[in-house]
């Protein structure tokens, strides 16, 4: 049996794993996927499907896992077949649906490897659908951030790539690169037994390019902002209202609210999404001296919060007025860290209204006013939220590329620049060549029509091991 450790893959071998969630008392189903060319052989030697079940393509069988050995049954489910080269893989493909839980499928997978198969590594399914043709790399990606999607609108996206709208737009740019590229080289090799080329349109056609590509990367800083989320913290003085905060945000009751200062003494998560955006939001510990030790403990989580957010909320009481100690926090917040003064209690009354003072920092002048308790100003407060880590909710984004895309389409972008230079400056056509064909390299990686192994390899262990 290969190493399942193996650094590469062999796609001769057949490959298995969970390709579900498991968890006890969590799923009804689990299902056990194989690929390879022993699928089909495995199925059979494991499966027994009673009566006169036909064993073809793209049939449901319905039966029993037997362990050869003992002829013990392991669980009763169901098998369904796929053969090469319509599967998902492009390879046989066997699925046994078996029941969820902990036990039944372990063991139903254990079997399987011990009948041939290894255990399949992160991302291998869907790297061999890349290398037999049947997804290209930015739908493999897409397939990934389908399944870590934290959102509907990130859902959203990742379908728009699954679907081929990435793709088909970096193809297109890449073609018409291709095709300026091959005037160019020809004019280097054969310019006098060919007609003048127009320089000016080759320049216009390069820029088209240029601008389009600017205008995805753009466009990737949202939808990353879609599909990773942000990390807020919710810092202030004690029983300044930062558990009411997260719980109206949340609409749960998730931190303990009273008058009593130093409640809260540990960080309390939230997840939820707020005009598309998951957020993650950390109700700190009040920072304050204090010789409570657990107390203590928690404001030191408080301070390491800080630090990992991308977004600060730091509260503080309108009826108190902005204080020392509040100038003393906001100085905590890390270079780089976007900070929003929250000014909570608005519901106070009237000699809350007219203490809310010019911004200490007057490099980060928002700040808004709200009250925890009734809801008043949390809508303007999720909206300049957004605004301040760089969205305004959902912009209306067709597709999105990737961390990797983005940097690989600016590195196009970048070349597309330098051919530009060296078109303005006349320089001959071969100089307008070598950054163009920098440019067509990017834009191939993005596609995998122009990838090494390593970075295959790379991409695809972020996935998960069923995928």
């Amino acid at each position: 049996m290969p190493d399942p450790s193996a650094d590469v893959a062999d796609p001769a071998d057949t490959i298995a794993a969970i390709a579900t969630a498991v968890a006890p008392g969590q799923g009804s189903v689990a299902i056990v996927r194989l690929s390879g060319p022993a699928a089909l052989a495995i199925g059979r030697r494991l499966f027994r499907a009673p009566g006169s079940q036909v064993w073809e393509s793209h049939r449901i069988l319905y039966g029993h896992v037997v362990d050869p050995a003992s002829s013990e049954r392991i669980d009763e489910a169901l098998l369904l077949l796929m053969q090469a080269p319509r599967s998902f893989t492009g390879e046989d493909v066997v699925e046994f649906h078996c029941h969820g839980g902990l036990i039944c499928v372990q063991r139903v997978l254990d079997l399987v490897l011990s009948a041939g198969a290894r255990r399949a590594q992160a991302g291998e399914f869907s790297q061999r659908a890349f290398l037999n043709g049947r997804l290209d790399l930015t739908r493999a990606e897409a397939l990934s951030d389908l399944v870590t999607a934290r959102s509907r609108r990130a859902a959203q996206l990742a379908l728009a790539g699954l679907d081929g709208g990435l793709h088909r737009q970096i193809s297109g740019m890449r073609e018409r690169l291709l095709d300026q590229l091959a005037e160019l080289e020809a004019r280097v090799d054969f310019e006098e037994d060919l007609p003048p080329l127009d320089g000016s349109s080759v320049a216009a056609e390069l820029a088209a390019v240029r601008d389009a590509l600017k205008g995805l990367v753009a466009g990737a800083a949202q939808g990353q902002l879609l599909r990773e989320g942000l990390r807020v913290a919710i810092v202030g003085r004690p029983n300044v209202g930062k558990s009411s905060l997260l719980n109206r945000l949340s609409r749960s009751e998730r931190a303990i609210v009273t008058d009593l200062p130093g409640t809260t003494r540990d960080l309390v998560e939230s997840e939820l999404v707020l005009q598309g955006v998951p957020l993650t939001l950390l109700d700190t510990a009040g920072i304050r001296a204090t010789d409570d030790r657990i107390e203590q403990l928690g404001i030191e989580r408080s301070r390491s919060a800080l630090a990992s957010a991308d977004l600060v909320l730091l509260i503080f009481d309108l009826t108190a007025g902005w204080t020392n100690e509040d100038q003393a926090l906001r100085a905590l917040v890390p270079e780089g860290v976007a900070c929003l003064l929250v000014g909570n209690k608005l519901d106070r009354g009237p000699q809350g209204l007219g203490l809310l003072p010019e911004p200490p920092v007057q490099a980060d002048p928002a700040h808004v006013r709200i009250s925890a308790a009734t809801g008043a100003g949390i809508e303007e407060l999720v909206g300049t939220l957004l605004a301040r880590c760089g969205s305004s909710g959902d912009q209306g984004i067709a597709v999105a590329l990737n961390r990797r895309q983005a940097d690989l389409a600016a590195s196009a972008a970048a070349s597309l620049e330098r051919s530009l230079e060296a078109a303005e400056q006349q320089l001959p056509w071969d100089f307008w060549t070598i950054d163009l064909r920098a440019a067509v390299l990017c834009l191939g990686e993005i596609t995998g029509e122009e990838v090494s192994e390593a970075v295959l390899d790379r991409i695809f262990s972020r996935f998960c091991i069923g995928k």
